[in-house]
């Protein structure tokens, strides 16, 4: 059976040729007799891959030597309580709502001391980024959390808000290496790899040195410290090895193919493609506002839930894999991930254009 065009969300596409390479080295990696599944990480050739994985990825993203790299498991769920714990020392931040993982992170601030609703977007259902110029931001505040591309919504900060010198933590994972980015900007980045990255099972944080402290929250569990991750250099415990091999192949991947700013170039032509279409189309519609759209998430409608759900199902059996869009916004939605070859948005939009013809 050939490979289909998989326009998921997240667990999403992986670059076929990493998938490749895994595979040949699936029973015997590099002479070891054995597969990176099977392999310890206490051991020598598990430190290399461990070690050249943050290597790459420093390189990749120029993150500057004051901030640690951290491979940890949980998923953004976990990290939206370890940001509190960690630095939310006057127990009180400022979070902006632009979608529902923001507002789970949010949420979960709250049980550890005061979240502030600075901006949101939800009374238009996250269809736009509210004006980030000049929030209601005061001195006590330990930090502003974002959610910078919003994987449900089709949204994107183009433009960091203002924090007014308050340090910025950031959930990037749906835009995680999908162009450069100025890490000095943010105080911690942290990113699901599931979607633009590698399998789900691992979360990278990128957190500044003077935020890796002692100093958390009363009850803060050991696993839960990122000075215990740094100080051990993410191997404190079993770190999700494979996983983290895999994302060290897609970072290899990205430097041979030219790095963040050639990804970039590939994805604004790969959106426009997509963008170009719905803003012409007369069947379907994007649902997001021009200037906050997304390079990596598109939802679109047609109006009509059945066509929605014709266009689904015809889509699969033409090879166009996971189209369904998220049920808070319901019609379809093309995520459109680095590893999505130009060829996949072609033959998305090629189709598109055929059942607009019959279904008019």
């Amino acid at each position: 059976m050939s490979r289909v065009y998989n326009f998921s969300a997240g667990p999403a596409v992986l670059p076929e040729e990493v998938l490749r390479e895994a595979a040949d080295e699936m029973l015997d990696y590099k002479g070891s007799g054995m597969s990176v599944m099977e392999m310890s990480h206490r051991s020598k050739t598990y430190d290399n891959i461990i070690k050249e994985a943050e290597a790459d990825l420093r390189d990749l993203m120029n993150i500057p030597d004051n901030y640690k790299v951290l491979f940890l498991q949980g998923g953004d769920s976990l990290i939206f309580a370890s940001v509190p714990m960690n630095l939310m020392k006057n127990r009180k931040a400022g979070y902006i709502l632009t979608g529902q993982w923001a507002k789970k992170a949010y949420q979960e601030a709250k049980i550890y001391g005061e979240a502030v609703e600075l901006a949101s977007s939800a009374d238009k259902t996250f269809s736009y980024i509210p004006d980030c110029s000049d929030l209601p931001i005061t001195d006590d505040m330990d930090y502003v959390y974002i959610c910078e591309n919003n994987t449900i919504y089709g949204t994107k900060f183009h433009t960091l808000p203002n924090t007014k010198g308050k340090d910025l933590v950031a959930d990037l994972s749906s835009c995680f290496l999908s162009e450069p980015v100025d890490v000095t900007k943010y105080a911690l980045i942290h990113a699901g790899v599931q979607k633009n990255v590698g399998p789900a099972g691992v979360q990278v944080v990128i957190i500044r040195d003077d935020l890796v402290t002692d100093d958390v929250l009363p009850g803060t569990p050991t696993m839960m410290k990122y000075k215990t991750h740094a100080d051990n250099d993410s191997l404190y415990n079993t770190p999700p090895a494979y996983g983290i091999y895999i994302c060290g192949k897609v970072f290899k991947w990205l430097k041979k193919n030219g790095g963040l700013s050639v990804m970039k170039e590939l994805n604004e032509k790969k959106a426009k493609i997509l963008y170009d279409f719905l803003d012409s189309s007369k069947l379907f519609k994007g649902t997001v506002v021009k200037e906050d759209r997304s390079l990596m998430n598109v939802p679109f409608v047609t109006g009509n839930e059945e066509l929605d759900a014709k266009f689904v199902k015809e889509a699969k059996e033409n090879g166009l894999e996971s189209l369904k869009g998220h049920r808070t916004v319901g019609g379809m939605r093309a995520s459109i991930y680095n590893a999505m070859p130009i060829e996949g948005v072609e033959k998305l939009v090629a189709f598109m254009k055929k059942f607009e013809e019959g279904n008019l």
